[in-house]
């Protein structure tokens, strides 16, 4: 790793000199305690062995091994290849391993040589002859290496798995082996979790990693295992500062810590590596550091997508807040409140408005009620596309426009042309629903147009009933096409007669027949009617409006609902 450039700018090169320079001071500290209590194995002689003791038997020595063992004697053809081995011997550890795996079995015990292919055939089909004809002829320790055989029990084949060892012995051969595959299930975990270790001695830079170190940091397969300054060097600059960071907390605290590396070779790989201080004995000096490296790279991928939704969530949160205040805002500012301005008309109104919550909060119902200079009433309820901001501010510009209109005293078909052809002006998206009627108090008149909305109903003795369409039907919604003729209907009012106008939001449900929703809107006005029974007084008119839209709102509605209510008094 010492052909990689060096950090590309001041600070951090000072960063791994600061490094560098903490693990040579711990190299001395260990040097001078080394000299200071000389090993007792560099002295004469082997500490606890009286001298003059003689030499252990072979069973002795078998018996010592900590895992199980075979002694075999090789038998060479005329061509010098292994053609047979003979078990000669095996250990107590062999013993009791075979009483753990077949506790139904007798030990397999023998006396003399036996052949280890028919005591156990299945070895044969296994990498053990190879191992065994490698050792004989190059004598070279071979393996350790993953073998699988089966050997029959008291209760049927048992499969076994063990990492076998052969070493030469003299002449003859030592087999050993260690349950399970440990190497193969190691290997296997770094691989699917992307984790490798290593243990670095501080006295000699001396490393012992584990399977797939290189490839785990992204290293050459025939790269020199790193020293932790090589580490250092390799990383990138902005990885040195935790680094340091964590050897100093490791070496000179004591304590186990970790940092985040990049290295230059993989700058797009992060890895966790984390570390504990390695001591002879408590007190002493941090003889050396053992890591664990893990890939965490796709952990913080997904961290900082996680964290970027978070913020897109929260910044259209606020949007959202910030658009519905405004259009709140404004909805309050163009919209009335009805009181007793009314009366002079011989009529009473009350209105109740429900937003689309899930929405920015508003929409674009509207209504409007107005007394014109020739001393009539324009009444007004419509429905501008979309939701929020947007939609208060085409609700706001129709019912602007509206008010400018009728005071030209024309006819209500004509101020209903003259608002679609300001509508279509404003291009496609300015579309809205609406009813525009004017009432004519000296006559008790009613007259109204239509585009594209709901037509308002009258209750007249407890019973509801849709207002007749003007000639020729409901016109075209507003903003659809230009040059677009409307039509008017007269509705004649007697007292005590209530009229509805309301928004689709009210009785519309997903897939719905839009002419069950006015079946649905007719038959709870009724029933508010007579389940209220509203007295001659404006609050009474109003708690009816209120029972009807509880009666029809609900967790189906998916838009802003109004509903409009215009009662006949006494006559002038």
């Amino acid at each position: 790793m010492d052909d990689l450039p060096p950090a590309p700018d001041a600070r951090a090169r000072l960063e791994l000199r600061a490094i560098r320079e903490l693990l040579k001071s711990q190299r001395r500290r260990i040097r001078s305690q080394a000299r200071a209590h000389p090993s007792p194995f560099t002295q004469q002689g082997r500490p606890g062995v009286p001298p003059g003791t003689g030499h252990p038997t072979g069973p002795e020595v078998l018996d010592a091994l900590p895992v199980p063992a075979l002694l075999l004697t090789p038998v060479s053809g005329d061509d010098g290849d292994v053609v047979e081995v003979h078990c000669t011997s095996h250990n107590a550890a062999a013993v009791a391993y075979a009483a753990e795996r077949f506790p139904d079995s007798p030990a397999p015990r023998w006396s003399g040589p036996v052949s280890l292919y028919e005591r156990f055939p299945s070895l044969s089909r296994t990498p053990v002859p190879r191992m065994i004809s490698r050792a004989h002829h190059d004598r070279e320790v071979q393996g350790p290496e993953a073998v699988e055989w089966v050997v029959d029990g008291a209760s049927g084949p048992v499969r076994l798995i063990a990492e076998v060892r052969v070493s030469p012995c003299g002449d003859r051969l030592l087999l050993t082996w260690e349950r399970g595959h440990r190497l193969l299930m190691a290997a296997a975990a770094q691989r699917l979790v992307r984790t490798c270790w290593a243990e670095w001695n501080l006295g000699d830079d001396g490393v012992e990693p584990s399977r797939g170190f290189r490839q785990a940091l992204g290293l050459p397969a025939d790269s020199p295992l790193p020293t932790l300054s090589d580490l250092a060097g390799a990383a990138t600059p902005d990885s040195l500062p935790g680094l340091y960071q964590m050897l100093y907390e490791v070496i000179l605290r004591k304590r186990t810590a970790d940092c985040s590396l990049r290295l230059r070779r993989t700058p797009g790989r992060i890895t966790r590596m984390t570390a504990e201080p390695v001591r002879i004995a408590p007190g002493s000096l941090v003889w050396g550091i053992r890591a664990v490296f893990t890939d965490v790279t796709a952990e913080r991928l997904r961290r900082k997508t996680a964290d970027h939704a978070e913020r897109e969530a929260r910044r259209q949160r606020r949007h959202a807040e910030t658009l519905g205040e405004v259009a709140e805002a404004l909805r309050e500012a163009v919209l009335p409140q009805f009181h007793d301005e009314l009366a002079a008309f011989g009529l009473q109104a009350a209105v109740v408005y429900r937003p689309d919550a899930r929405a920015a909060g508003v929409g674009g119902d509207w209504y409007k009620a107005r007394k014109l200079p020739d001393g009539r009433l324009l009444v007004a309820l419509g429905d501008a596309r979309g939701h929020g901001l947007a939609a208060v501010t085409l609700m706001a510009k129709l019912r602007y426009a509206l008010a400018g209109l009728a005071y030209t005293e024309q006819p209500v078909e004509q101020l209903t042309y003259w608002l679609n052809e300001s509508a279509c002006a404003d291009g496609i998206e300015s579309t809205a629903t609406a009813v525009i009627a004017r009432y004519h108090p000296e006559q008790s008149l009613l007259r109204w147009t239509c585009a594209g909305h709901p037509n308002p109903v009258l209750l007249r003795d407890g019973r509801a009933a849709p207002l007749p369409s003007p000639a020729g039907g409901p016109g075209l919604p507003l903003g659809v096409l230009p040059g677009t003729a409307y039509a008017a209907a007269a509705a004649p009012l007697r007292t005590g007669d209530v009229v509805l106008m309301y928004s689709d939001g009210l009785t519309e449900r997903r897939n719905s027949d839009p002419d069950q929703d006015t079946l649905r809107f007719l038959d709870a006005a009724a029933l508010s009617f007579r389940a209220t029974a509203p007295g001659p007084g404006r609050d009474d008119l109003h708690r009816y409006a209120e029972d009807l839209v509880a009666r029809l709102d609900g967790p189906h509605r998916t838009d802003d609902a109004t509903l409009l209510v215009l009662r006949r008094t006494t006559p002038l």
